[in-house]
């Protein structure tokens, strides 16, 4: 099924979800399909308000202008929204990644953050790591690693330590009480560290109180899926790597059995 608005309306419509009308979680990309939103990039994919993506000198601005409805034809909503605005909720976890992303995409090349990750994740590419593309369980053991700290600069230490704290008191079932706080902190040290902002950044500046008590749930639980696929991964390519000993062997056998039964047949040719 392609990924287009009209695919999410059959989705909904054979889930009967006018009858139920249940909260949606989901990625950036999903929620704007079924909000109304144009394909590809946009220049207001905020829901909430008209935070501007290509005003690069004004993204750190925290106050914009809330979004009168989604109406088709302006703002760059061009169908009618299938789910009510107030029934999104966006997972924590999907921020957390953008953040890890931006902060990784702005280090320096010449000092010494990139080449430690590189070290630190050898099975990960280069280009995978400038791209800062990382899961949470790597991001995880990144910020237990105290030598990763060593390797950055000043700015990029004094960033990535609010990261850190950013992180450790998501909102949600284990949030901190002075969130707010620590969220304004990072801003100001990705602003100077020079990170680039994203819209799912912009969620987490402007729209806070938007998260719900409970979206630590759905942080947690994606988490535990990442960490699942990432076993399963390993699982898999231990598989892969006993398979290919076994049909190795298995050929090198046959070959063997071969030749010896081929120069058997020759012995009794000639012995004849």
């Amino acid at each position: 099924m392609k990924e287009s608005h009209r695919s999410m309306e059959r989705l909904l419509s054979a889930m009967n979800y006018e009858k139920h009308k249940w909260l949606t979680c989901g990625g950036l990309k999903v929620v704007g399909l079924i909000l109304g939103f144009q394909e590809c990039y946009t220049m207001y994919p905020c829901f909430l308000c008209l935070w501007d993506s290509r005003a690069d000198d004004q993204h750190y601005v925290k106050e914009w202008p809330p979004k009168q409805g989604l109406k088709p034809g302006s703002y760059n909503v061009v169908y009618h929204p299938l789910v009510e605005p107030s029934k999104i909720l966006f997972p924590t976890l999907h921020i957390k990644l953008s953040l890890m992303k931006n902060c990784v995409k702005a280090l320096d090349s010449e000092c010494g953050g990139l080449a430690f990750l590189h070290q630190k994740f050898q099975r990960k590419s280069i280009v995978k790591i400038k791209a800062g593309i990382f899961d949470d369980p790597q991001i995880r053991k990144l910020i237990k690693n105290t030598s990763f700290d060593d390797a950055l600069s000043p700015n990029e230490l004094s960033a990535w330590c609010s990261l850190k704290s950013v992180f450790e008191n998501f909102p949600g079932n284990h949030g901190s009480a002075q969130y707010q706080k620590v969220v304004d902190e990072l801003m100001e040290n990705f602003l100077q560290f020079g990170a680039r902002m994203s819209v799912k950044m912009h969620f987490l500046q402007s729209h806070l109180d938007y998260f719900p008590e409970n979206c630590g749930d759905f942080t947690e639980e994606q988490g535990h899926s990442d960490e699942l696929l990432n076993s399963f991964e390993r699982q898999r390519s231990q598989l892969m790597t006993s398979i290919k000993s076994v049909v190795y062997l298995t050929q090198r056998h046959i070959r063997y059995f071969l030749k010896k039964n081929l120069l058997k047949s020759s012995l009794l040719i000639s012995h004849n």
